[in-house]
């Protein structure tokens, strides 16, 4: 059917890409071309049932508005497709489907005042569910929910609101409290002083589809980065110094004994000298010897 709808797109003059992202099949058309698409798809492709029609916020890029449309007459099996285009932020305008499908005027109401599109020839584009004199468009993404900071909500968001939560130890650190789902920070809405710069109004919604870490592709794993090497250039320890935490010897430790340990006294004496003779005993007195008297 792909290729049906985008030929009979084309044959009309209208530029259409086709994606199937998100299931059904999907067709962007410009947002010029918006209601001669429409026409084209119920009158030349047979798509005569419609859905619904809505919006999404995409922040910088606008709004986007989706359609769905379908076929009953072909059996049972139903073909069906969305047809989407592209507002800009500033000027919201976008020419109204009721013309074309009738059921598409009370869907534009309420798009109208929730996103704040005009649907220019809209017989009578008027609020649908919100009450007189309520200010703001609730579904786009800057909107502040105000009554969330005053007003009580079912569900702890803080650890110890709960009556079966343990209770936080006496001195422990105090963690910053969580805002309420749809409440910015404090400093980018609400009463200013005077002469105060208005913040960006897109600022809270950017701020809170923003992730805080990027995300990891599929299968890509984080990685640790080595440390550096030693710096080459600085000397070496002292290799004769000892650790501080060396083991000291045992006090118990048996000492070597003497005599392995002393070397002999031969080795210690230094050799005679070669030059000087030998000492000669001296010779008798003969004296000494005439004095003498044999034993008888």
């Amino acid at each position: 059917m792909s290729d049906e709808v985008l030929a009979a797109l084309s044959a009309a003059g209208i530029e259409a890409t086709a994606s199937d992202s998100f299931g059904p099949q999907a067709y962007d058309v410009p947002a010029a071309a918006w209601v001669a698409a429409h026409e084209v798809l119920r009158d030349e492709v047979g798509l005569t049932f419609f859905d619904f029609l809505t919006a999404s916020d995409e922040l910088g890029d606008g709004f986007r508005v989706v359609t769905h449309l379908a076929d009953f007459w072909g059996g049972s099996h139903v073909e069906h497709l969305m047809v989407r285009t592209l507002v800009p932020r500033a000027t919201p305008q976008l020419a109204s489907l009721a013309e074309v499908y009738a059921g598409a005027n009370w869907h534009e109401r309420e798009t109208a005042e929730m996103f704040g599109i005009t649907f220019d020839g809209h017989p009578n584009l008027v609020p649908l569910l919100l009450p007189d004199g309520f200010e703001g468009n609730p579904l786009r993404k800057e909107f502040v929910l105000a009554s969330r900071v005053a007003k009580p909500w079912p569900g702890a968001k803080e650890p110890g609101e709960s009556d079966h939560a343990p209770t936080s130890k006496p001195g422990a650190p105090s963690r910053r409290r969580t805002l309420p789902p749809g409440v910015p920070d404090p400093e980018s809405w609400g009463p200013r002083p005077p002469g105060t710069p208005d913040p960006d109004p897109l600022a809270p919604a950017l701020a809170a589809s923003t992730p805080a870490r990027p995300r990891r592709a599929a299968g890509e794993r984080r990685t640790r980065t080595a440390s550096p090497p030693a710096d080459a250039s600085s000397p070496p320890a002292d290799a004769s110094s000892a650790p501080a935490d060396a083991p000291s010897p045992p006090a118990d430790a048996p000492s070597p004994p003497a005599e392995a340990s002393a070397p002999p006294a031969d080795r210690l004496a230094p050799p005679a000298d070669a030059s000087t003779p030998p000492a000669v005993p001296p010779a008798d007195d003969p004296s000494d010897r005439g004095s003498e008297t044999p034993d008888a």
